[in-house]
């Protein structure tokens, strides 16, 4: 019996755990601190710093099983997924890595043995690719393998060369291929019937062998490292014995879910591969902090559903259905990713929402859609229907683009980039060093920080900048960046403003007005009042005052951040914030604004923990053993082998570097002053604490002691009383614009006196004075029910503007149409206008003219009767 994926992945990381390796779990999809990705896309990723030099671990050889997605940005399969047997959007990439520990001949046989021996692929099936100047892997192969040199194939393409870059780690590859027999179309790889799908990639060797310089040149690497990539839906289709990734046990028990959810017997279906791989993308998404939004990863989160969504609608689904599948997708997956079955009732709420909201507007789409595919002529959907399609009915290009394919159109992508321009322009990320300085500013050195105890102290300048780079003064009243080797001065991170305060030296001080981090140096911006030189010795003082109202501000967004996981659930994640002195602001994900309930849940929570005046504590660890010991990681983030936990009684637990009060007690008292949305899937609120709550609450009381008096009624039944005022106000509103009607139906019937007759018509062209704008629609269809036929134009003035309004009986529309008769008037108002034949507004900003135009009316009429 072939083994099932699931075993297959527990195989792999079993194998290479037995041969030495660390089993590292999947990183997420969000990459973390890499803005070059929108998506993890391959198992290197969370290895790339390592790799660089840049970062060390603990080990030198590791495994995993990586989650990927390739749905957006460079890597984009989504318009294949559906219609190939091995696209998707979510995959999982099995993969192996030496990080200078072992090469190539450890690399070939540990690939070699795990697909022959462990997985028992008949090895003359098997062939591989190496790059065409790689001797040494072609020797391995034939030599120590021996594999005939036949199955040995020189490539001389990029496909058999990786790079990180332009520039960096690089070297050759080495790919297995699978020979699925002469009864399937295909030739091996280099031959021009290499598309063909006899000969299926399975495994890509990287050899990290070489340097490579600006200007071209290949260093041999001092440690020359291995990166391995297998995709586990490809290994599962040949080890199951199917041809098509779809094939596979977890897609078949997915699609039969799929089809009896929506209704449909036909298991073959193209859009039940969609909906079947799709769901495994939005859930790992959705379980990974990405919300449904209008922009960078939420935008694409949105497109995979509404995709999907679009092909059950396809197969015929009367309801909502996608979220349905997450039960099922947690049966296949929930073993060996726990946090997809902890996070399901989120992923299905996130999911159910997001559907119901297209599904609101789907129909229609569809209708315009396929209204105008039906009329076109020739085989391109223009861009700007594309752009409508996106704009006013949620449609991704790419939906659209699936539809047209499907009846054999094609959309004008350069088109519909030019309609969407204004709206793909994102603002650039703002340096971190602020306009006043070069980007290319960069510190050699690394700051000590003793702000966790101290807030002053001594220290030397060790490096000075001004605007263009660094220099060796700053003389008095020049503004610059002083780097010291050791500092109190805490640097902005984390969502924490920086500190500001003195570097006292030389009988003067450089005022600190912020501080920032400048690679691994803390970097005090500020203006001098004295010479400042490199290697004066300086003491330091942290503004305290201010300092400490951070703290408060800061540790009340700890206790902030574990109540909104309580009260809302584990699916809350931080997506942004800000702490000074002032205030505290929180950005998180959430698909619902916070009820009032709910919003007092937090206050209460968080006023409980400040009472019981928990201590502080703060411990340095191992990453992982943080994360084992259940310290909050924040979304996206990176961090060190070693973190900071910061702990509040037995209620939060968290990684941060940044500064905290001693006791909870110290924060004094939380308040919540707003709640809000900032984006879909996003919410932010805004406290204060400390002094700024105690002051808030102190307004707040005295504005209800002010509305209370206002009121003339007791503080305990004011909103009784407001409630019966704002009632009674309403029935007087109803009073006043009922006698309003009455006045405009009297002034109706008084206008009737001054129609005339035009060549058998009667016209009524008139000003009217005492009434509001709104109310001349209702007095030209009380006219016109008097007058049984004619032309009505009456025209309203104030001081600023002048409302014109025509109505024309139905029986004289050919004759005469509102729209032109009021475009004429308005014209002369310095306006314009529009409607229906029988009844037109329009509006203008020449109230002077208004006479003369009215009386023109006349005219117009007699030239077209």
């Amino acid at each position: 019996m072939s083994k099932t994926t699931a075993e297959i992945r527990s195989a792999f990381l079993d194998y290479f755990s037995e041969h030495g390796h660390q089993v590292v779990a999947s990183s997420s999809l969000v990459p973390a601190d890499d803005p070059t990705l929108l998506f993890t896309n391959a198992g290197m990723n969370q290895f790339k710093d390592v790799f660089l030099g840049a970062e060390s671990r603990n080990y030198s050889k590791a495994v995993s099983s990586q989650r990927c997605v390739r749905a957006g940005g460079k890597h984009n399969d989504l318009e294949n997924v559906g219609y190939t047997a091995r696209h998707h959007t979510f995959f999982e990439m099995l993969g192996n890595f030496s990080f200078g520990d072992y090469f190539k001949e450890q690399a070939i046989q540990l690939a070699w043995n795990f697909l022959t021996n462990t997985l028992g692929l008949d090895s003359n099936k098997l062939l591989v690719t190496v790059y065409h100047t790689d001797d040494e892997a072609f020797d391995i192969w034939n030599k120590v393998i021996g594999l005939p040199t036949e199955k040995i194939i020189r490539i001389s393409t990029s496909d058999n060369f990786w790079s990180m870059g332009d520039t960096g780690p690089c070297g050759p590859c080495s790919e297995i291929f699978y020979d699925h027999g002469e009864h399937i179309w295909g030739g091996p790889p280099g031959t021009p019937e290499e598309d063909g799908d006899r000969f299926i990639e399975i495994w890509n060797l990287v050899f990290m062998q070489f340097n490579r310089t600006a200007d071209g040149e290949m260093n041999p690497l001092p440690k020359p490292s291995i990166d391995t990539g297998m995709g586990l839906e490809r290994i599962s289709a040949i080890i199951q014995n199917v041809h098509s990734n779809y094939e596979i046990d977890i897609f078949e028990n997915l699609i039969k879910s799929a089809a009896s959810i929506v209704g449909t017997d036909d298991n073959s279906s193209k859009s039940l591969r969609v909906i079947a791989d799709h769901i495994r993308s939005c859930a790992f998404l959705v379980c990974d902090g990405v919300m449904p939004s209008n922009e960078g990863r939420g935008y694409v989160l949105r497109r995979i559903i509404r995709r999907a969504v679009r092909h059950g609608y396809k197969l015929g689904a009367d309801d909502i259905f996608f979220y349905k599948l997450v039960e099922e997708l947690c049966v296949e997956m929930g073993e060996a990713y726990p946090e997809l079955v902890e996070q399901r009732p989120v992923i299905e709420k996130v999911l159910r929402v997001e559907e119901e909201q297209f599904s609101r507007t789907l129909a229609r789409g569809m209708t315009i859609l396929n209204d105008a595919l039906s009329q076109m002529q020739g085989e391109v959907v223009p861009g700007e229907l594309v752009f409508k399609l996106y704009d006013t009915y949620g449609f991704p290009a790419d939906l659209t683009n699936d539809v047209a394919r499907e009846k054999g159109f094609s959309i004008d992508e350069a088109g519909f980039e030019s309609s969407m321009q204004q709206q793909r322009e994102r603002a650039q990320q703002a340096s971190q060093f602020g306009k006043d300085y070069n980007e290319e500013i960069r510190s050699e050195v690394s700051s000590e920080f003793t702000g966790y105890e101290y807030e002053s102290g001594q220290s030397k300048v060790v490096e000075l900048f001004d605007e263009n780079g660094p220099v060796e003064q700053l003389a008095p009243g020049q503004n610059g960046m002083v780097v010291l080797s050791e500092t109190p001065f805490y640097a902005e991170s984390g969502g924490q403003v920086g500190d500001t305060g003195f570097i006292h030296a030389n009988d003067g001080q450089f005022v600190v007005m912020d501080t920032v981090k400048l690679n691994d140096a803390v970097s005090h911006k500020g203006k001098s009042n004295t010479v400042l030189k490199v290697g004066d010795s300086v003491e330091t003082q942290v503004d305290s005052k201010r300092r400490a109202a951070i703290k408060l501000n800061h540790s009340a967004t700890h206790l902030m951040h574990a109540a909104l996981k309580n009260i809302l659930g584990d699916h809350v994640n931080q997506k942004g914030s800000l702490v000074d002195e002032q205030r505290l602001r929180f950005d998180f994900s959430h698909f619902e604004a916070m009820t009032a309930e709910q919003l007092g849940e937090i206050e209460d929570m968080v006023n409980q923990q400040i009472r019981q005046n928990h201590t502080l504590s703060t411990q340095l660890m191992g990453l992982e053993e943080a994360k084992a010991s259940g310290a909050m990681a924040l979304f996206g983030e990176k961090y060190d082998d070693d973190v900071r936990v910061v702990t509040m009684g037995p209620f939060s637990m968290e990684l941060c570097g940044g500064t905290h009060v001693n006791r909870t007690g110290d924060i004094g008292l939380f308040k919540i002053v707003s709640e809000s949305g900032i984006a879909s899937g996003v919410r932010r609120i805004e406290a204060v604490t400390g002094e700024a709550a105690l002051e808030l609450v102190q307004q707040q009381a005295n504005l209800i002691s002010r509305l209370s008096s206002l009121f003339k009624t007791e503080q305990s039944k004011l909103e009784q009383r407001v409630g019966f005022v704002l009632e009674h106000n309403k029935e007087l509103e109803k009073g006043i614009e009922k006698l309003k009607q009455q006045l405009a139906n009297q002034a109706g019937s008084d206008l009737a006196s001054k129609i005339i007759e035009i060549k058998g018509v009667k016209v009524l062209s008139t000003k009217v004075e005492g009434v509001e704008a709104k109310a001349l629609r209702m007095m030209v269809d009380d006219l016109k029910n008097q007058i049984g036929s004619g032309i009505i134009v009456l025209g309203l003035a104030n001081e600023e503007k002048v409302s014109v309004i025509v109505g024309v009986t139905k029986d004289l529309t050919n004759q005469i149409k509102a729209g032109d008769l009021v475009n004429y008037v308005a014209g002369q108002v310095g306006g314009k206008g529009g409607g229906r034949p029988d009844m037109a507004q329009a509006g203008g900003n020449m109230p002077d003219k208004l006479d003369p135009a009215i009386a023109s009316v006349r005219t117009w009429i007699e030239e077209k009767l």
